[in-house]
């Protein structure tokens, strides 16, 4: 990829297969991780009756998911009251099954609109907003799982078993900032 470009309300990019696969597979993934979350979510007669979904209550025990997923209402670690602990859990009921449509939308934007085997993605600056998105829970997901920090050098040792993973994590970096920098000339 040699950097996304803006072309009239167009934004337009050329993919090899390789870079395809991998966009397309941990985006993939990360589709995934939701729709096994919302399948987490509980059975409710109010829900059916009146359309409003509801979600889990609880935090995701799964550390990416958690981080895709964060609280809706943040809590003393030390010391939270029953009360924070039932709001919390209420705002996740409520807030989490809209934020997982969101999530999975942008997502599938991303798996519609890049080609298998790579090739030219043309997108509508709603479809480069999607893009944006979707890229940054895969960064997300991706530096949560290499445990990236600020102070994480660029590479890492060959025998760090994250060491390829990070290479990844900065060519997606890249290619988020060249689509920002393309959707905002």
């Amino acid at each position: 990829m040699r950097g996304w470009r803006r072309r009239g309300e167009q934004v337009v990019a050329e993919v090899d297969r390789q870079e395809a696969a991998i966009l397309r597979g941990l985006v993939g993934q990360v589709l995934d991780m939701l729709a096994a979350r919302e399948q987490d979510a509980p059975e409710d007669e109010l829900a059916e009756l009146t359309g409003i979904k509801v979600g889990p209550s609880t935090a995701p025990d799964d550390p990416i998911l958690s981080r895709l997923l964060p609280d809706f209402h943040r809590l003393d670690d030390d010391q939270p009251t029953k009360e924070d602990l039932d709001s919390a859990a209420a705002l996740r009921s409520l807030h989490e099954p809209e934020l997982l449509a969101m999530k999975t939308g942008v997502a599938q934007v991303v798996m519609d609109t890049c080609p298998p085997d790579g090739g030219q993605i043309v997108l509508s600056v709603e479809q480069s907003d999607a893009w944006l998105s979707a890229i940054n829970d895969v960064r997300l997901a991706l530096g949560t799982a290499l445990d990236v920090t600020e102070d994480m050098p660029d590479e890492l040792p060959e025998d760090d078993p994250r060491s390829s993973h990070l290479g990844v994590y900065h060519w997606l970096t890249w290619v988020q900032e060249s689509l920002v920098n393309a959707v905002s000339s």
